[in-house]
């Protein structure tokens, strides 16, 4: 499972990488791209600043209740025939 992860990560970097590369020749810059939808990277970061300080108490708060549950589960779990 792990390597699929993986691989899927690697080939959508190599994707970017290659669109990238494609567009820099074309002079097409982050900076365009973001003005033509109507963003700016101060307006994107104060976004990803909102939603992570959302977002992190409630991981926290599910955390506190998922891990001891998968703990228990685990421990009690019969062994694999290793």
């Amino acid at each position: 499972m792990f390597y699929r992860i993986a691989a899927t990560i690697v080939k959508i970097g190599l994707a970017s990488l290659l669109l990238g590369v494609v567009l820099s020749t074309l002079n097409v810059t982050a900076e365009q791209v973001l003005a033509d939808i109507g963003l700016t990277p101060e307006r994107i970061l104060t976004w990803l600043q909102q939603g992570a300080s959302w977002a992190i108490p409630h991981i926290v708060l599910g955390a506190m209740v998922v891990l001891p549950v998968w703990i228990i589960i685990y421990l009690f779990r019969p062994p694999r025939g290793e």
